[in-house]
Formats: C-alpha cells, structure tokens, sequence
C-alpha cells in the first residue's frame, strides 16, 4: 500500500501540471519566426522553371500569337483572333489528362532540341477550320467525337506547318530551330514522351474563328530548354522597349557605316543581240545600241537603282558626274548642265 498516493499529493500533482501547460502557452516558441518563413511546396507540382524564364516565354509567345492569327487569317480568308491565355508549369501526366479524347496529338521535333514538343488542336476549333478550308461555314453543329481521317490529317498539315513556321520566326532570336511533325495521334494517352512526373511548360492560346472558338496547346519540356534557360533570361529583347535616337547614337552609328565600302555600278547600254552574233563575237567588233548619247547613265549602289549621271573625265580618269537622284526624273540631262557643280564620282 506504500505506493499509493494520497490525495493531497495527487492534488499536488494536478497543480504542477496546470503551471508547467500555462509556463508553454505564454513563452513564445523557439521556432516561430522560423515558421512563418515556411511556404508550402507541392512535390507534386515543382517549379523548375523560373520567373524570368517564364516572362520571357509568355512575351515571346504573345507576338507569335498575333503573328499567327494574321497568317491564319489569310489562310482561311475570314478573321482570326489568336489570344495566349496562359503560361504555367506543370506535369506532364497533368497535361495529358487535361484533354479531350480523341483529339490532334502532333510530337513535333525541334532541333537542336533535346526531345519533342506537343502540338495539341482542339477538336472544337480543328473541325470548323477544316469545314473553312472545305470551303464551307465556320458556324455549324458540334464536332463529332471521332479521329481525324487521311484527307483531314493532310488539310490539318497545312494548319500546323503554318503555326510551326511562326513558331520558328518567334524564336529565332533566341535559337535557330528546325521544326518538323514527327506523327499525329489521337489518344494523348497513349503517348508517353517523358516520364509522368516530369515538369512541363504549357503555352495555351485561344483561336476564335467567327462565333467559335478552341484551345491550341503547346507543350514544351523542361528537359528540351534546360540546356537554353540562360538565354531565356539574358536576352535584350525580353525587356526591349522603343525609344528615340539621340544625336549621340545616330552620330556613333553614322561613323560605323561611314567607312564600309559599297559597290556603285554604271550602265552605259543596253541591247540585245542572237546567240550567233554573241559567239562570233571578236576583239575590235562594235555593237550598236538605241540609248542616246545624251540620255543620262543608271547608277545602282549595292544593285539598287540610286542616280543618274552623265559620263566624263576628271583629273584625267574616266568618271561619272551625278546629276539627279532616281526619284527626281523630272531632271533631264541638257548640253548646259555642266554650269552647276554636281557631285563628281570617280569609276573605278
């Protein structure tokens, strides 16, 4: 029975609990500074691609999106709004299973990318395009829920060699890529590229074609710009913004052309003459033309069209004198002419 507590000590016991439990609750916790530094992070969902990688695709991609709508819209001869609507990162079976079923599957090769690239069409845009093409309406019933025949696969070629060649304008300040349609498929699902938890960048754009419209997804692994992350972020044209030249910088630019040599080529004559009179040809012949002696000469700078000029001598070397330029061809060349003091060219 030595082992059994009194009540007053069990009472006590009580009482020395209750203080230590109040002593926690009033002393701040060691850690909760820390704590409130601590952000979630879904190991799911990682961002692997930074912000400014990020910026530099969505600014990227939204001029290729007003390029494409102009070139899609002389295609199909009616207005089309092309509109980027997001620039996220995700998984790659999160991307998979976000669309439809069946749908426009293209793997797309982009050297000297690493990889393939997705190109995903919408079934409720690609059928009314097709219907356009076809020469019909782009306003007519649901799309059916079906794959895409040979003759539609080869009229939808036309629609992405059309998005791939301004794709290629859009990067080329970035990269020089030579983009290809490996195969088209219908069930995403069944492709498999990269491994299902693999991070990807979706680039989507809203196609509105009269009172339709549909998604286009373009889907960029991570891995295929890894290697070309740092020109995402370092390039000029990112955060470039029109400004007007300074008297300084067209000075400095005035003196870097300033010295580059030019070309400047002078036609005397004109004529033609038969192939047998060409090889018959031979040293002291004379060929006849129609141009007058006193009709002034062509001067092209770099075989462009600039002066023209009537020929001579000056310092005892044969020479042109410039006496108009192309667009003033109200100028006409008189036997006086030579009383005003024209720009003296020396031929070479």
């Amino acid at each position: 029975m030595g082992d059994v507590l009194s009540q007053a000590e069990v009472e006590s016991l009580l009482t020395s609990l209750d203080s230590d439990s109040s002593t926690n609750e009033e002393a701040p916790a060691p850690s909760a500074r820390s704590r409130e530094k601590i952000t979630v992070y879904d190991f799911k969902r990682p961002e692997r691609v930074g912000k400014e990688q990020m910026r530099a695709l969505q600014t990227m991609h939204e001029g290729f999106g007003r390029n494409f709508g102009a070139a899609l819209s002389a295609l199909l001869r009616t207005i089309v709004e092309v509109k980027l609507t997001s620039v996220d990162q995700l998984t790659y079976s999160e991307f998979v299973f976000s669309l439809e079923n069946p749908t426009c599957f293209n793997l797309i090769s982009a050297k000297p990318l690493e990889g393939q690239l997705i190109l995903d069409l919408n079934p409720s845009i690609l059928f009314p395009i097709i219907d356009r093409l076809l020469g019909g309406s782009t306003s007519g019933t649901a799309p059916a829920r079906r794959p895409l025949t040979e003759i539609e696969l080869r009229l939808v070629s036309r629609i992405t060699g059309l998005f791939l060649e301004e794709m290629k304008h859009g990067w080329e300040n970035v990269l020089e890529l030579d983009l290809e349609v490996d195969r088209v498929e219908s069930n995403p699902q069944l492709v498999q590229i990269i491994p299902a938890n693999e991070v990807v960048v979706l680039i989507s754009f809203e196609l509105t074609v009269g009172d339709t419209r549909g998604m286009v997804n373009l889907c960029i692994p991570y891995n295929s710009i890894e290697r070309i992350s740092h020109k995402l972020t370092s390039n000029s044209w990112v955060s470039y913004s029109k400004r007007p030249p300074t008297p300084e910088s067209i000075q400095q630019l005035s003196n870097q052309i300033a010295e580059s040599p030019v070309e400047v080529v002078v036609e005397l004559a004109g004529t033609s003459i038969s192939t047998a009179d060409l090889i018959s040809l031979r040293v002291g012949d004379i060929i006849a033309s129609e141009k007058d002696v006193h009709e002034p000469l062509l001067v092209s700078v770099e075989g462009r069209s600039k002066f023209h000029a009537k020929p001579g001598q000056f310092k005892g070397r044969k020479a042109i004198e410039i006496v108009a330029t192309l667009e003033d061809r109200h100028v006409q060349l008189a036997p006086n002419h030579s009383e005003s003091t024209p720009q003296q060219t020396e031929s070479a």
